[in-house]
């Protein structure tokens, strides 16, 4: 036995990296005169503890699932996209003109349009960074962040002077119709008799995203498509060799990144806001980094990792409203996973690895 099991590497490294960051942050909190054990269990409390915690925790681990899927079929294609944040903020706009501009019998309808516009926009956002690495051999990455604050500005002169409703001084879209409101949970579980918030934000965006990992996964593991995005990502010099394009796969694998990052705004931009907003993307492009890396770039991982976040997010807002502790700190929490989740990996991976095969070949003598 060379390497640990399958198992360690997509389990219990991701725990002991997390266990190491809650430690940290468990310190932190200590340093500031707080309770760290009464700090957790208002996290769970205020995430988990009701119908309306549990709606603002899915509701944002929905969009996680988004990203994080995004970033993970890039990265299957040796490219790390972090021009997440742009392209759903571009999908956002997609989602707004479709929904604005197109009379919509039923939310239903107007549902599968308005995800086909988010994606197609979310896509087209991503077409450029991927065709100047294709070509140019111009660095994704770079290309990507600088997409991201163009992004930023093309939404903003939109929202000024394009889709502002007149009169208003509010930089953001009209309402949207009624016939594009999308059921939330509460909607949707009240004719089963099952009570749930009707304040929570979560929709039935929920299980699109559920939806997109079985698609996700079927794409990269059950497709002759996914195994060339695979290949190429592991060797591009050996995919080539096997006849693989890469000009047609870093062209579709950013596509499909892109698309799925626009399809994010079916959630906050149709199914909260109703209306389009300057800042309704709220950094879960850049979120969906860490849940990628999390989740080992596989849809099931994504789901768990985005789910943990939704949790940070709704936990860290209960635990700042009712404790002196401030908002911030949260933010120091997910910088601490993302840190050892990613870029201190191998400190954790390496010693275990060790032990693991210390052990066999022990067993083994």
């Amino acid at each position: 036995m060379d390497k640990m099991p399958k198992w360690a590497d997509v389990a219990l490294i991701p725990f002991l990296n997390l266990l190491i960051a809650f430690v940290l942050s468990g310190l932190v909190i200590l340093a500031i005169g707080e309770n760290p054990i009464k700090a957790l269990q208002m996290m769970i409390s205020g995430a988990l503890g009701s119908s309306y915690g549990w709606g603002y925790t899915l509701y944002y681990a929905t969009n996680f699932i988004f990203t994080g899927l995004a970033v993970s079929i890039a990265f299957k294609a040796a490219m790390f996209n972090i021009g997440g944040e742009g392209q759903a903020m571009i999908g956002g706009l997609g989602v707004a003109l479709v929904c604005l501009y197109i009379p919509f019998p039923h939310w239903s309808v107007a549902l599968l349009v308005a995800m086909a516009g988010g994606a197609i926009f979310g896509a087209a956002w991503a077409i450029i960074p991927a065709y100047l690495q294709a070509r140019r051999g111009s660095h994704v990455v770079i290309t990507t962040i600088m997409f991201n604050f163009i992004a930023a500005s093309v939404l903003n002169y939109m929202l000024v002077n394009v889709l502002r409703v007149k009169g208003s001084m509010d930089p953001a879209s009209g309402r949207f119709p009624e016939t594009t409101h999308l059921p939330t949970l509460h909607d949707i579980l009240a004719p089963l008799g099952i009570s749930f918030s009707r304040a929570a934000p979560v929709n039935v965006s929920l299980f699109i995203a559920l939806i997109a990992c079985v698609v996700v996964y079927l794409l990269l593991w059950r497709s002759r498509l996914g195994y060339e995005i695979r290949a190429f990502g592991l060797s591009p010099d050996a995919s080539v060799y096997a006849g693989i394009s890469p000009f047609k796969i870093i062209m579709i694998a950013m596509i499909l990144s892109g698309g799925l990052s626009g399809m994010m705004s079916i959630n906050n931009t149709m199914g909260e806001a109703e209306r389009l907003v300057l800042n309704s993307v709220e950094g879960a492009g850049f979120i969906g980094i860490a849940v990628a890396l999390m989740g080992r770039n596989h849809p099931f991982g994504v789901l768990l990792a985005a789910l943990l976040f939704g949790f940070l997010y709704q936990g860290g807002s209960e635990l700042s409203l009712w404790t002196k502790i401030p908002r911030e700190l949260v933010i120091v929490i997910q910088a601490l996973v993302i840190l050892f989740t990613g870029a201190l990996d191998n400190m954790v991976r390496g010693p275990v690895e060790r032990i693991f095969i210390n052990y066999a070949k022990r067993r083994a003598g």
